[in-house]
C-alpha cells in the first residue's frame, strides 16, 4: 500500500518552495520584457553622454592637431570656458531666454488660456485650442522662419506699424526678446494642455463654496485654484524649463545667435565651437555645462515637489 506523506504544518507549499529555490530565474523572467528598452537607452542615451564626458576632457577636433592625435587635456576645456567672455554671455542669455519664454511666458500664458477655456463656450474653447496647438505642432525651423518674416526689417510687423513711425529691425535691436516671444508662441500649448487637465480635476463644490463665502475671481485663483494645482505647476515648470534650455533651431533660424552674440545661447555657442571652429572637445565641455545647468534646475524643482507633497 502506498504511503501518503503529508507536509508538516510549518513546511512551505510546493509552489512556494520552487519560488524560493529559484529566485534568480524568476527575476530574470520578469526582467526580459524590459531588455529591449534598456538596450535602447544604453545605446542612444547613456552611450552619447559617456562619449561626451570622455571628449570633454580631450582636445579632439575635426581639423588640426586634435583630429589626428587626440590627447587627454584634463580640465583645460572647462578652464577656457569659464575664462571666456563669450561663454559667460551665453550663460546669461540662456537664463534670460529660459526665464522670459518658459518660466514667465509659456507658464503664465498657458495657465491664463486654460482658465479662460474653462469658462468659455465650447466653440470658443475649440477654436482657441486648435489655434494654440497648431502653433505647437509646427516644426521648430518653420516657426523660426515665420517669426523671422514677421519681425524682419521688411517684415509684416513693420508694414503694420510703419505709419506710426515705430518700425525698426526687431531682430537687431531686441534679438533675445524676439526669440523669446517666438518660443512663447510656439510652446504655450503644452502648458495650456497640462493646466487644462489639472483644472478639470478640481471639484466644482470647492469653487462654489469659495464663491458663496464671498471670494472674488482673483481670490479664488490665489487661495483655491493655485494651491490645489501647485504640484502640476512645479511639474510643468520643470518640463518646459528643460525643453527651453535646449532650444536651438528656432534661434538659429531667426538670428543665428546674432547680431554678434546678442542672442547666442549655450546651445548655439556649443554648436559654433564644435562645428564652426571644429573644436569638438571644447564644444562637448560646453554641452556638459548645459547638462549640469539642466540638472540644477531639475533638482530645484524636485525639491519643490517634495515640499509640496
Amino acid at each position: 500500500m502506498a504511503t501518503i506523506t503529508r507536509p508538516s504544518p510549518g513546511a512551505p507549499a510546493g509552489g512556494e518552495l520552487r519560488r524560493r529555490t529559484h529566485p534568480v530565474r524568476v527575476d530574470i523572467a520578469r526582467a526580459l520584457p524590459l531588455t529591449p528598452a534598456v538596450l535602447l537607452l544604453l545605446v542612444f542615451l547613456a552611450g552619447p553622454i559617456l562619449w561626451c564626458v570622455y571628449a570633454a576632457f580631450t582636445n579632439i577636433a575635426l581639423t588640426g592637431a586634435g583630429s589626428g592625435d587626440t590627447q587627454f587635456v584634463g580640465l583645460a576645456n572647462f578652464r577656457e570656458a569659464f575664462s571666456s567672455k563669450d561663454f559667460a554671455n551665453s550663460v546669461v542669455l540662456t537664463l534670460v531666454f529660459t526665464v522670459l519664454s518658459a518660466v514667465v511666458g509659456q507658464n503664465l500664458l498657458g495657465l491664463a488660456l486654460a482658465l479662460l477655456q474653462k469658462r468659455a463656450a465650447p466653440v470658443v474653447r475649440a477654436l482657441v485650442g486648435a489655434t494654440v496647438i497648431g502653433a505647437w505642432v509646427i516644426p521648430e525651423v518653420v516657426a523660426g522662419y515665420l517669426w523671422y518674416a514677421f519681425l524682419a526689417q521688411d517684415g509684416t510687423l513693420n508694414e503694420i506699424i510703419g505709419g506710426l513711425g515705430l518700425s525698426q529691425n526687431w531682430l537687431y535691436t531686441l534679438p533675445i526678446v524676439a526669440v523669446s516671444l517666438a518660443n512663447v508662441w510656439r510652446g504655450t500649448a503644452f502648458s495650456m494642455l497640462v493646466y487644462n487637465a489639472a483644472l478639470s480635476e478640481i471639484p466644482a463644490e470647492i469653487e462654489e463654496a469659495a464663491e458663496m463665502d464671498g471670494a472674488t475671481g482673483w481670490g479664488r485663483l490665489r487661495h483655491v485654484t493655485i494651491p490645489m494645482i501647485r504640484r502640476t505647476v512645479t511639474t510643468n515648470l520643470m518640463l518646459i524649463t528643460l525643453q527651453t534650455l535646449s532650444v536651438f533651431g528656432l534661434i538659429y533660424t531667426m538670428t543665428k545667435g546674432g547680431p554678434g552674440t546678442k542672442s547666442q545661447t549655450l546651445p548655439l555657442y556649443m554648436y559654433e565651437q564644435a562645428f564652426s571652429f571644429s573644436q569638438i572637445g571644447y564644444g562637448t565641455a560646453i554641452a556638459l555645462v548645459l547638462l549640469v545647468v539642466g540638472a540644477v534646475f531639475s533638482l530645484v524643482y524636485m525639491r519643490l515637489l517634495r515640499e509640496d507633497g
